[in-house]
């Protein structure tokens, strides 16, 4: 048994025990060639003499194994210096430690140098490239992204210059389509949170009953089927960054009011929980609804409105702005070309003169995508009339709509006028007189208004 122990021991490359004292006890031919010495010399000698920078004298201190340590030596046998990896391990006995014994793991220490020595310049040249990516990332000021050289969208870029730093809340509104999410980041991206995160949520893609554990998050056992633990919402996503609550009109009334606590006491409170959180957001909204006649309407808060409408910034349709086209072709043909390996050079002039007639009544979205499907068509060269022809169509459709709108509108209001009044007949069991009061018109005009549907006499 002990000539097989001694073998094994031996089989190490490189293998050292040390007894309570510090001292060897045990130092295997290997690894005692690597030092310049032999096993006989180095046994019952403290351990820091024979084996340099040795760590083995702390492990019996701690009681702590060290595993996977890099240590360089001086070789001996190579003479040269060397890279180990090495375990050091604690001997204990009835939970007492009476020595330490140490081993390398890898017997091509050679190899462990080369690689060492190929991650240490990995992470050289890593700071190198984040240093040049930081360094880039500043030289491209965030409203440069903002595309656009019309003097409504210069101010646009000046106001957001001027308090995008603050903590002041912006409200973005404009039509569908004219890139409001485009600017909100760039506020971000401007101010002092450039950093921190940017959390974003549609308010009118959620359904009014999960958009508050969307906002606030939920506690353990909120509610049935909610996850275990508990899940944040957006508000502490955001902390310390920017919240853009997009399509703010479309938020249900009594969130309304949660909305305008949480930006007045700067805390939120998840569903089903009764710990106060406090959350430092920046709050960024975003609507393509007039939203001070939806608080004339009763559909919007009044108190939360000129909460939010701190800055607000009202982005023009495009059709208001037809010195933007240009540059915002530009930059979608760019996106395409590099994107699917195209080489359109530009648009021809014939095909400007198209856009500039064209009302967009999908804005600047609506110019993306003409551009991204007349360039499948086009791939190279010149983008002409003939890869936007299907938008000449387009128009002709929307001239005809345009024409029929007024005797249609008339008709569906008529519609809705008449289903009103059989509705008020049917719910006071046709009188009249209760009828009115409940449409809000005074009785005469009730029955002027039965008259003209033909619906009996008064």
């Amino acid at each position: 048994m002990d000539e097989l122990m001694q073998c094994a021991l031996e089989s190490f490359p490189n293998f050292v025990v040390a007894d309570a004292k510090g001292r060897i006890v045990y130092l295997n031919e290997g690894y005692a060639r690597l030092l310049g010495t032999t096993s006989r010399a180095a046994i019952g000698r403290p351990v820091s003499e024979v084996i340099p920078n040795t760590r083995l004298n702390i492990v019996l201190k701690t009681g702590q194994a060290e595993m996977g340590s890099i240590m360089t030596l001086y070789d001996h046998v190579t003479e040269r210096e060397i890279t180990l990896v090495c375990n050091r391990i604690p001997v204990r006995k009835d939970g007492k430690c009476i020595g330490v014994l140490a081993a390398t793991t890898m017997g091509n220490i050679f190899e462990v140098t080369r690689l060492y020595e190929e991650l240490e310049h990995i992470r050289l040249e890593n700071q190198k490239y984040k240093a040049e990516l930081e360094a880039l990332r500043n030289s491209i000021k965030p409203l440069d992204r903002v595309i656009g050289k019309s003097c409504t969208i210069r101010e646009v870029k000046q106001t957001i210059s001027d308090y995008a730093d603050s903590n002041l809340t912006f409200l973005i509104t404009g039509e569908t389509g004219v890139g409001k999410e485009v600017f909100a980041r760039a506020i971000h991206q401007s101010s002092g949170r450039s950093l921190q995160s940017y959390v974003k949520i549609n308010c009118a893609a959620i359904p009014g009953t999960l958009l508050e554990s969307e906002l606030f998050g939920y506690a353990d056992g909120a509610f049935s089927g909610a996850a275990k633990g508990g899940k944040i919402g957006k508000f502490e996503l955001a902390n310390h960054g920017t919240l853009l609550l997009d399509e703010l009109g479309e938020m249900p009334l009594d969130l309304q009011s949660k909305l305008l606590r949480v930006l007045q006491e700067k805390e939120i409170e998840r569903v089903g929980g009764i710990k106060s959180v406090e959350v430092d957001v920046r709050i960024i909204c975003c609507t393509n609804q007039n939203l001070e006649k939806m608080v004339q309407e009763g559909r919007f808060r009044e108190d939360l409105y000129y909460r939010i409408n701190v800055v607000e910034l009202n982005i023009p349709p495009l059709r208001e702005r037809l010195e933007d086209i240009p540059p915002l072709c530009s930059f979608f043909l760019e996106k395409v070309n590099e994107e699917n390996g195209y080489a359109i050079t530009g648009l021809e002039e014939d095909v400007l003169t198209l856009f500039d007639a064209y009302p967009w009544p999908g804005n600047v979205r609506e110019l993306e995508h003409v551009i991204e499907r007349a360039a499948v068509r086009c791939k190279s060269g010149m983008m002409t009339t003939r890869h936007v022809d299907f938008l000449a169509a387009r128009a002709s459709r929307q001239r005809e709509q345009t024409q029929l709108e007024p005797a249609s509108l008339r008709e569906r209001t008529q519609q809705a006028e008449l289903e009103s009044i059989l509705q008020a007949l049917d719910r006071t069991g046709g009188n009249k007189t209760k009828a009115a009061r409940l449409l809000g018109i005074d009785r005469s005009r009730l029955y002027s208004k039965l008259k003209k549907y033909h619906l009996g006499s008064p």
